[in-house]
């Protein structure tokens, strides 16, 4: 029978006996013991099974539901790679069932009989429940450690440093101020309190060379990041975003404020004040297409639409010219069929450009997923901490082997090391949580050129309310 093969792991180091090569060889030594020939391996990497959003199993799937069926048997490790939710696992075994394909643990057989699929159903049920008891557990000791005031993410703010703490017996990380960070902070708020926008702001510490957060340069969504951190003003805040529905753990003075609560709010409100606003309904209930939008280039008032001969004629009117007649603005009646074609040509000429509407999709991007690129950076850290702890380690390995140093000696350290590590791992597991749940897909210049094109027809051929 032909068969495809599919392994994954969640992180880049497990054990060996999970690592994607020691899958693939056990698959391949199956496939050939039982007369299988395989026609493809699907591989993921660092990719979590409890979402179905992974490039290879996308992949897999697409090419299961073609016809013919380019293979019958799906290979796996355990039923635990192919899905760790119990739902994902009974929909996508039931869509490949239908095209007469299955998934076969090699590990965990069962047989394709009532008896077998409740044996393969209880193995699936077991593995759902670790990984969701084990998420629990790391969100639990998180939060006690966040509700003690301790600095469980990654990255410090701008403006501060993590310093470890004694807790018992053990060190916590706290939040310290840089102070020639922390001047920069307060710059920013006033600049923002001073009128200035948040380009502008970008602007003038990039003019004057002044590093931003990892050294880089700033960036408009950076310091809208900054002033929206309640950080700044000695609070931690932690779990805005859990996935399991708890209220967010909130301490205050839990470090030295950059920012008092006065000025925090203020700049919150003129942020708020500034970001755009919903148009209300009866901006598209008229029957002209620029009602409420376009105002008169002398007074500044809106353009009104109005009819003359009883409707067969319209026009747009300035609302100065409407009330007070004559002379009361130079502005003069704008035929509404001319005025609203030239405006939709220029629309065309200018904004629906497939160049403009790349650019826009980059940009909203951006914006969507700046939480996401903020969990990215978090996790590099994560795993440039870990791989650090891991040298520490061999270091000290080393030294035993050697006879350099005693065990009693060294073995406080070590455990702190492990434990360490242990935590590490924890918030590296959290954070590819966090990304997978936000993953963004880009259109590609095709979907976008398409769209162009979908746009421009529809300002032309569709409805009022559509155009």
């Amino acid at each position: 029978m032909k068969v495809a093969l599919y392994a994954r792991v969640s992180s880049e180091k497990q054990d060996v006996d999970l690592s994607i090569s020691a899958q693939l060889k056990s698959l391949r030594e199956y496939a050939a013991r039982n007369g299988h020939e395989v026609t493809k391996e699907y591989v993921d990497e660092s990719e979590s099974g409890k979402t179905t959003a992974r490039p290879a199993f996308r992949e897999m799937i697409s090419a299961a539901r073609r016809s013919p069926k380019p293979f019958g048997l799906i290979l796996v490790w355990k039923y635990s790679r192919f899905a760790r939710s119990r739902e994902d696992s009974i929909v996508f075994k039931t869509m490949l069932r239908k095209n007469g394909i299955r998934v076969v643990s090699i590990s965990e057989p069962a047989e394709d009989t009532p008896t077998g699929k409740l044996f393969e159903a209880m193995i699936e049920s077991l593995d759902e429940f670790y990984s969701a008891n084990l998420g629990e557990e790391v969100t639990r000791g998180m939060r006690e450690s966040a509700s003690r005031g301790f600095y469980i993410s990654a990255q410090a703010p701008f403006g501060y440093r993590k310093v470890k703490v004694n807790d018992g017996g053990k060190e916590r990380p706290k939040l310290e101020l840089e102070l020639n960070q922390a001047h920069i902070v307060t710059r920013i708020f006033g600049l923002l309190l001073e009128g200035n926008g948040l380009m502008e702001i970008a602007k003038q510490l990039n003019k004057e060379g002044i590093a931003g957060p990892k050294g880089k340069g700033w960036i408009k969504t950076t310091i809208h990041k900054m002033l929206i951190n309640e950080a700044y003003t000695g609070t931690l805040v932690w779990g805005r975003n859990s996935i399991h529905d708890l209220s967010p753990i909130r301490v205050d003075n839990a470090w030295p404020a950059i920012i008092d609560r006065d000025t925090f709010d203020r700049a919150r409100s003129l942020l708020k004040d500034r970001a755009p606003v919903n148009l209300h309904p009866k901006r598209v209930a008229s029957r002209y297409l620029l009602s409420g939008l376009a105002r008169c280039g002398h007074c500044g008032k809106n353009l009104v639409g109005h009819d003359a001969k009883s409707g067969r004629f319209t026009y747009y009117v300035c609302g100065t010219l409407l009330k007070k007649g004559i002379d009361s603005c130079p502005t003069r009646y704008l035929n509404s069929q001319q005025f609203e074609n030239l405006v939709i040509d220029k629309i065309k000429e200018h904004v629906l450009t497939t160049d403009n509407l790349t650019r826009l999709v980059h940009m909203v991007n951006e914006e969507m997923d700046s939480l996401a690129i903020e969990y990215r950076q978090r996790l590099d850290d994560v795993i440039d901490e870990i791989a650090d702890v891991d040298r520490r380690l061999e270091r000290l390995y080393d030294a035993l082997e050697t006879g350099r140093i005693q065990l009693a000696d060294l073995a406080p350290r070590i455990q702190q090391l492990r434990q360490r590590r242990e935590q590490l791992q924890a918030a590296r597991s959290q954070l590819e949580q966090e990304l997978s749940a936000r993953r963004v897909e880009l259109a590609d210049e095709e979907t976008v050129a398409h769209c162009v094109s979908d746009l421009r027809n529809l300002l032309i051929e569709s409805s009022l309310d559509e155009r």
